[in-house]
């Protein structure tokens, strides 16, 4: 707030030290605040003040509420099988999501960040690149971790091409159409080989670059941005250092399971998990082995979870994985049933998407050493998104299970505030 506030003020030269996003949120809300001031012939704490500073982010909330129903509707085109009423159903669901919902009310980049971001998906699925390229790069003005999301973009539409090409290949051969995860690594093998084969072409490369070309000039933006900075984090650099954190990937299907668990945590889908290992033990036994070891030599814990005991992550790491030093071991088993129920939700897309998407998914959670939920917004929102709609009788019990969790969470925000030994000011528990 008192860095939007020093901009207000014509005071574009202040910069506060421990902000580590780049400036965009700032900029859009002196764009909006200061014309209304001059409109309704408002002072400048007026305009400028708190409350007016949240407001713009319930004008991205409304905005995101919109983009995520045309976005329904363009990643799952009308039929018979899902009524107008389950779409609105699942873009208040999704608009309530509790993580992205909390931050509706305060100022910070989340609301914005996710608007322009699904703005850009938005425009890139309408075949609209240019646009697309131009609001990934007000996404990564808000968070420079967005510029993955202006890469899945890009990767959309190669995605679309290769999946072309791929089926071609297969009626050539008179094969059988591979489109989706089968769970072979055979057939994983043969998809890999082919896109070797097809990126290693001139030829091919230079189509591929024709199709997404904007989006490569914001990523050699991005690319000259880090050289200047000598780095991607703007101000306080010391606690955000870039690592090799696989961990973060565990922690982000842990927290899908607990926000989708009507769609990816039933009977059913744990019998077909168990028949599943009875048919590749050996498979799942070196994934099993390859996550002990990833959580061995890559579990990092930040100084910031450790220490600020307002946010529930530090809750979460207290209560369960400081519990004993073999918890984190043990979650493995839960890790697996979470990934393969998370792929098997997405075996209707075809396996570039889906590479693609896990591509992503990596460059955006494994470099963060800190566990934050708010780092697992959008790539949880894409991939919801892409699912097949649920019947009504999860999606209703999705949004109920948003609703409890959203009432509790203000409850304690609100009511159950505490004070540090050091500081007079109120703490607040929140995400």
């Amino acid at each position: 707030v008192p860095q939007a506030q020093a901009y207000c003020e014509g005071r574009f030269g202040q910069w506060d030290p421990m902000i580590t996003t780049l400036p965009g949120l700032y900029l859009v809300s002196v764009g909006v605040a200061r014309p209304l001031a001059w409109l309704f012939g408002w002072t400048g704490s007026i305009a400028c003040s708190t409350g007016m500073l949240r407001f713009i982010n319930l004008l991205f909330s409304i905005g995101n509420f919109y983009l995520l129903y045309l976005l329904f509707s363009k990643v799952h085109p009308k039929s018979k099988a899902v009524s107008g009423f389950q779409r609105i159903l699942s873009t208040l669901t999704l608009a309530l999501f509790p993580t992205l919902y909390f931050f509706t009310f305060l100022y910070y980049t989340d609301p914005g960040s996710v608007f322009f971001t699904l703005f850009s998906y938005l425009m890139c699925l309408y075949g609209n690149h240019k646009t697309s390229a131009l609001l990934g790069f007000c996404g990564f003005m808000f968070r420079q971790t967005n510029i993955v999301w202006t890469v899945f973009c890009a990767g959309n539409v190669i995605a679309e091409k290769l999946n072309e090409v791929w089926k071609t290949e297969l009626l050539k051969k008179k094969d059988e159409k591979i489109s989706s995860i089968k769970g072979s690594f055979s057939d994983l093998i043969r998809v890999l080989r082919f896109l070797i084969e097809y990126l290693t072409s001139p030829q091919n490369l230079i189509k591929l670059i024709a199709l997404t070309w904007p989006y490569i000039i914001i990523v050699v933006v991005f690319f000259a941005f880090v050289f200047i900075n000598g780095g991607i984090v703007v101000g306080d650099r010391s606690s955000h250092e870039a690592c090799l954190h696989f961990p973060q990937l565990f922690y982000f299907l842990s927290f899908t399971l607990f926000f989708s668990f009507p769609h990816l945590l039933t009977p059913t889908k744990i019998r077909k998990f168990l028949q599943t290992l009875r048919k590749h033990p050996l498979q799942y036994s070196l994934i099993a082995v390859i996550s002990l070891f990833l959580i061995w030599k890559f579990t990092y814990v930040h100084k910031y979870l450790l220490a600020d005991n307002r946010h529930y992550t530090f809750y979460v790491w207290r209560k369960i994985f400081q519990r004993h030093e073999l918890v984190k071991y043990m979650l493995v088993p839960v890790y697996m049933f979470a990934g393969w129920s998370f792929a098997d939700t997405l075996k209707s897309k075809s396996i570039f998407w889906v590479l693609l998407y896990f591509v992503c998914l990596f460059a955006v959670t494994v470099p963060q050493k800190l566990l934050e939920f708010r780092y697992f917004i959008l790539p949880y929102l894409i991939y919801r998104l892409n699912i097949p709609f649920p019947s009504l009788y999860k999606q209703l019990l999705e949004l109920a299970f948003y609703i409890f969790v959203n009432v509790a969470t203000f409850y304690l925000f609100l009511n159950k505030t505490f004070q540090w030994p050091n500081s007079e000011e109120e703490q607040r528990f929140m995400w």
